[in-house]
């Protein structure tokens, strides 16, 4: 499969800061591809590597397999989407997404259709005269979103778009982002520090920690079979086992994650204490003392929920445990 971009031992410092540390990454054509970490992880200065904004202190980045060294932002075949969204206010909504063909010098009736075309992909037709001013959130984000494709890019490079929304809101722009990437086939690069939106709309998620990706993989093995402890702790907020636990249970000491919605609470396992519990929904968060040693519980609607202070015990199924890291000898 055809590469659209590559890092190859990629890093980027300002001054001491090693804001990203000799990474590579291979994101394939026509791929919907998420960046995930917590701030000041390095994904964000990837993204601005990708735009051309930032130039790597060391190492090579290549589009499409060119070298993008010392190529200018409005020479790569890239556009950006702000979580601000950097919509002009004195502009109206075809103004907006017509600007880049303006300055790229398309006549007046080419951009104008282009950008009637662009509206109606984001399903925004017949708002070309508003002011962004007029609009709602998800309405100037799909405005962003339109000025951003009318240009034809092969690479969409979104930073924390949907940030400014609400969480309903939000959900729906998941769904219509993942469908017009379906729809257009071009590579879309997401960073968020939003576990959800990178499991739920990518094909592909890099975990980034301290300037470095930590692991990529499919969604489901992000969440399911995390490699190292910060994964299984910063993606879904799974339970870390020490290796003095796992070896209790597995009879190996090793660093081992389960995940709270397979922690079961009876008569067998491990003794615990509860220490609290939370109602959220759809489920119970039960917070528990194993000797030292926390543990979360996500209990369904429908079991009993035990109280603060009882005494319990904690077990989960053998294929629920994910073992990682071998403890140090």
């Amino acid at each position: 499969m055809t590469s659209a971009v590559a890092f190859t031992s990629v890093s980027r410092h300002f001054g001491s800061v090693r804001a990203v540390d000799n990474v590579d990454i291979n994101i394939a054509e026509g791929e919907f591809f998420a960046m995930l970490g917590p701030s000041g992880s390095g994904k964000t200065t990837c993204l601005r590597l990708i735009a051309g904004f930032e130039q790597p202190t060391a190492g090579e980045i290549s589009i499409f397999g060119q070298s993008a060294q010392g190529v200018p932002p409005y020479k790569r075949q890239v556009n950006t989407v702000f979580q601000d969204y950097a919509l002009f206010p004195h502009l109206n909504v075809l103004d907006n997404v017509s600007y880049g063909l303006m300055i790229a010098g398309i006549s007046k009736k080419e951009r104008r259709i282009a950008a009637e075309e662009a509206l109606e992909l984001v399903a925004l037709p017949g708002y070309g005269g508003r002011k962004p001013s007029e609009l709602s959130g998800g309405q100037r984000q799909r405005v962003a979103l339109a000025r951003a494709l009318v240009n034809k890019p092969k690479v969409l490079l979104l930073d924390e778009p949907l940030g400014a929304l609400d969480l309903k809101l939000r959900e729906q722009m998941q769904e219509e982002l993942k469908e017009l990437q379906r729809k257009l086939g071009i590579t879309f690069v997401f960073v968020t520090h939003d576990q959800g939106e990178a499991l739920s709309m990518a094909d592909r998620v890099a975990v980034f920690n301290d300037g470095k990706i930590v692991q990529v993989g499919k969604p489901e093995d992000i969440y399911y079979r995390p490699e190292v402890p910060f994964v299984a702790d910063f993606v879904g907020s799974s339970n870390v086992l020490p290796p003095h636990v796992t070896k209790e249970v597995k009879g190996i000491a090793v660093t081992a994650a389960v995940r709270p919605e397979a922690v079961r609470l009876g008569e067998k396992g491990l003794p615990a204490t509860v220490r609290s519990t939370s109602f959220i929904g759809t489920s119970t968060r039960v917070s528990l003392d194993l000797g030292g040693f926390q543990m979360i519980a996500l209990l369904p609607k429908g079991q009993i929920i035990p109280s603060a202070g009882e005494r319990t015990h904690v077990s989960w199924a053998d294929e629920d445990i994910h073992l990682m890291e071998q403890a140090d000898e």
